[in-house]
């Protein structure tokens, strides 16, 4: 635990104020982040996270194929969550599954940590190439007054401080600083996150989650086995996909026409969840699928000797989340009547955006995935066979990469077509 531990110690300060601009115009508190929760509590933020994941996954265009990482999403709003007071706080609180304020957040912190000792196996050993980071940090005006509270909750349970910028002289400058930090932060992988005209004169907060992933499998696919191989899209057609094969034992579940397989990442935490329903079911499933039934289903997993074919896929996914939250019932946030005063004393925030992008890359080696959020603020007014069995995933499918452990859901996406 210490050895992973070290990666979250906060940024100090030689003031003796509750906060102090350090030499790069960054606002921070002088306390130290806290180790947060234990498992068990962890558990059961994970499972809030993952309804709240399913739920936003339901507020997405159906027609492509799509990457996002609710964890992302949720890290970010937890932030702006620290700062938000009544009817605010309550709509996110009853929309993204936080809870009460003080056990709420060291709950996320808990979280954080836990994900970041998976690079270790058992033996406390680093696993050569894998990689989980996670960063969080927000981008102020420079002449603004941020309540030391809020700082402290920055630094004690998210590791993050606000760093000074002019948008009302230079919106541009900061925007291309915010998206320059996102993007060393994501192996270059989410690049211009805030586009054009999201930054303007009259912003006054941005704040922005980063997740970066690699993972190889824990056995990997040979790549001459590799070789085109039919893929029925949902409009009855066909495409010629470079399909990865290989057979070895693995955790998966055939049910009513549903085929389901865990595929490990190395030491043994991590996994892709596979889900494929029925010929024509994919719409049926999409809307019934949820937190309660993705538990469900890894309980029924079996191991046994299978053939998997996977196709190889990679893509890229972009949206504003907005709409997506004011469907779910998150007004007041985007609202005049907006309350984040726990953030500059007075409430004259309100949020004017909250941008996701996200990408993967499914390969015979492993898995790539990063991804970022952006919220910008403005001024107010079965039975083991004995022979392998075949699981082909040759028509539309969901994914979740996911931490086992604690059962979050790192990244959430579905392959309509894989050689899109």
């Amino acid at each position: 635990m210490k050895r992973w531990w070290m990666m979250f110690l906060a940024l100090a300060t030689a003031a003796c104020q509750p906060f102090a601009a350090g030499a790069a115009g960054l606002v921070k508190s002088n306390h130290s982040r806290q180790a947060g929760a234990d498992l068990p509590v962890v558990q059961a933020q994970a499972e809030q996270n993952n309804a709240f994941a399913f739920a936003l996954y339901r507020q997405w265009d159906r027609q492509g194929n799509l990457i996002f990482s609710p964890y992302s999403i949720s890290t970010a709003l937890a932030m702006a969550y620290g700062g938000a007071r009544g009817q605010t706080a309550a709509e996110m609180a009853q929309v993204a599954g936080f809870g009460e304020p003080q056990s709420f957040h060291p709950a996320m912190n808990g979280l954080d940590a836990q994900l970041a000792g998976r690079i270790y196996d058992a033996d406390g050993k680093r696993i050569r190439e894998m990689r989980l980071d996670v960063a969080n940090a927000l981008w102020g005006q420079k002449d603004a007054a941020f309540q030391a509270e809020f700082l402290d909750l920055l630094a004690e349970q998210y590791g993050a401080g606000i760093y000074t910028v002019d948008y009302r002289a230079d919106p541009e400058k900061a925007r291309q600083a915010i998206n320059d930090w996102v993007s060393d932060r994501t192996e270059k992988r989410i690049a211009d996150l805030l586009p054009p005209g999201s930054v303007q004169t009259d912003t006054r907060l941005v704040l922005a989650n980063a997740i970066y992933f690699y993972a190889p499998w824990m056995d990997a696919f040979e790549k001459d086995r590799t070789a085109p191989a039919p893929f029925y899209l949902l409009d009855g057609s066909t495409v010629e996909a470079q399909t990865m094969q290989r057979q070895g034992r693995y955790a998966y579940l055939l049910q009513d026409g549903l085929t389901v397989v865990r595929i490990p990442y190395q030491g043994g935490n991590l996994a892709m969840l596979v889900m494929m329903p029925a010929e024509g079911q994919m719409q049926a499933f999409e809307a019934q699928l949820d937190a309660n039934q993705f538990s469900a289903l890894q309980s029924q997993l079996q191991m046994g000797e299978a053939r998997l074919y996977l196709p190889r896929f990679e893509f890229s996914s972009a949206a504003s989340v907005k709409q997506m939250l004011q469907a779910l019932g998150m007004q007041v946030a985007f609202e005049n009547e907006a309350d984040f005063s726990g953030i500059t004393g007075a409430p004259d925030l309100k949020i004017s955006d909250v941008i996701h992008k996200a990408f993967v890359s499914c390969s015979e080696k492993g898995t790539e995935a990063a991804a970022a959020t952006g919220i910008t603020f403005v001024e107010t007014s079965a039975m083991m066979p004995e022979e392998p069995v075949d699981l082909r995933f040759d028509h539309p499918f969901l994914f979740a990469i996911y931490d086992i452990p604690t059962g979050q859901i790192l990244f959430l996406g579905r392959v309509n077509n894989p050689t899109k």
